[in-house]
């Protein structure tokens, strides 16, 4: 069953589609793929005519031996932010069906890629689907599922063993249930070298990371005819002023991992400062998390970049009677959603002192961030028991390392303000007054 309003949003998307897969089919031989095969590996492949020798026929790791077969499709990219909404549902829509209805069961993995031409213009956005056993189920499934959610024909890449133990592939178009799929063609695999950049790279800025209050706001602008919350929130933004004024008390962001100990820390610098301890996301759209936590990132990373504006508003009144300490703020929904958005290891974030790394002009900033850091080990050990409830993202920090280390490498890169490091692992007692020394030595102030 699709989400609410979901219908409504693939009929919206159908003429722009279509428009974009036939301008798109008579060129995909000349698109390149990356694809997250496990852990920090990522690779990439295009394709080459079937009629023509690879250049290199070797076997990209993404893509599983006999009797494994694999599958890839996707939603095209959009051309106005409109469209960009739906198409995002559209993927989340995807990707829940998936989850939920895959006929593999614990035996594939649906892992996310992406596809781009020349230039690194953005494609696509989709999946490589990994099945292990080779189910013939799998393949109905999956044209069952694009033939009723995407516009015909909507492709479907299934990848065969080829000639002299190359891999090929055959492009399919999906029509409506019922009816026939079309070949459109074939094709060999090639591997390809890495590129000097992620091709996520330039698509960070307005998609995943918001640097404006209007460009987070023109999202979610266009989601309320589909997600009803959406009004509320940009109801709620609009009463604080766009550019507030912080007072004359230091306001001072204490960031970290979960288990990093900011509780210790903050609590100890609002009773040793007599400050006034806030945290983001504020409590007055606590009601609306879960339901934009479940949407794609493009529609979740906008709402939370709101938050913090609104944030903004009540650290202005607060730093006007006493310091304020905050648990999070832009920083954290940065970190996090680019370490999200870049596949692969920390050598695939964006190069220190890229764009995406600082502070947005029109947000109130603090006056000094510290960054508590811990060993993976220490972090795991105070995690234990304490039964909280975990965001995705928390979820990804405990079961990927390679996760982590992007999001502590993507803190270390900010800038303006930069991040302060502090070791956290001795004892929290000790951690709290070297952050109090820190804090005062920067804030003449106190």
């Amino acid at each position: 069953m699709l989400p609410r309003s979901a219908a409504g949003s693939l009929r919206l998307l159908r003429f722009t589609m279509d428009k974009l897969l036939s301008a798109n089919q008579a060129g995909w031989l000349e698109r390149s793929f990356v694809a997250e095969s496990s852990g920090a590996e990522v690779a990439y492949f295009s394709l080459s005519g079937a009629d023509r020798q690879p250049g290199n026929p070797a076997r990209p790791r993404c893509f599983l031996p006999p009797p494994g077969r694999c599958y890839s499709f996707g939603v095209p990219a959009a051309p106005t932010l409109r469209d960009r909404v739906r198409a995002a549902r559209l993927q989340g829509t995807l990707q829940r069906r998936l989850e939920q209805e895959a006929p593999w069961g614990d035996r594939g993995r649906v892992l996310p890629l992406l596809c781009y031409g020349r230039g690194g213009a953005l494609l696509e956005k989709g999946f490589l689907v990994q099945d292990e056993q080779g189910l013939p189920e799998t393949r109905a499934f999956l044209e069952e599922l694009l033939g009723t959610l995407l516009p015909a024909p909507a492709h479907l890449w299934v990848y065969e063993p080829g000639e002299s133990g190359r891999l090929g592939c055959a492009l399919w178009g999906c029509k409506e249930p019922g009816k026939e799929s079309e070949l459109l063609g074939r094709a060999n695999v090639v591997a390809l070298e890495e590129p000097q950049s992620h091709p996520a790279v330039p698509y960070l800025l307005g998609n995943t990371v918001f640097r404006s209050r209007e460009a987070a706001r023109q999202v979610l602008e266009e989601c309320t005819s589909i997600i009803p919350e959406s009004r509320l929130i940009l109801e709620l933004v609009d009463k604080y002023p766009k550019h507030p004024k912080k007072g004359n008390f230091p306001v001072i962001v204490i960031e970290g991992l979960d288990g990093t100990g900011k509780t210790t820390v903050t609590h100890f610098l609002k009773d040793s400062l007599n400050a006034v301890l806030l945290r983001t996301p504020p409590s007055c759209v606590s009601q609306w998390r879960k339901i934009f936590d479940d949407e794609p990132p493009l529609i979740r990373r906008a709402f939370y970049a709101l938050t913090n504006y609104i944030m903004a508003s009540e650290i202005a009144e607060e730093s006007s009677k006493s310091p304020v300490i905050l648990d999070r703020y832009w920083h954290s929904t940065a970190a996090y959603a680019i370490a999200t958005e870049i596949t692969g290891n920390v050598q695939n974030l964006p190069p220190p002192h890229h764009l995406v790394y600082h502070w947005p002009d029109d947000l109130l900033s603090p006056d000094i961030v510290l960054l508590l850091t811990v060993s993976p080990e220490e972090r795991v050990r105070r995690l234990q028991g304490r039964g909280i409830e975990k965001t995705r993202e928390e979820v990804d920090l405990e079961a990927n390392d390679v996760f982590r280390q992007k999001v502590e490498e993507s803190y270390r890169r900010m800038e303006n303000p930069t991040c302060h490091i502090l070791d956290a692992n001795p004892p929290k007692e000790g951690v709290a007054k070297a952050a109090l020394h820190l804090i005062k030595n920067h804030c003449h102030s106190l």
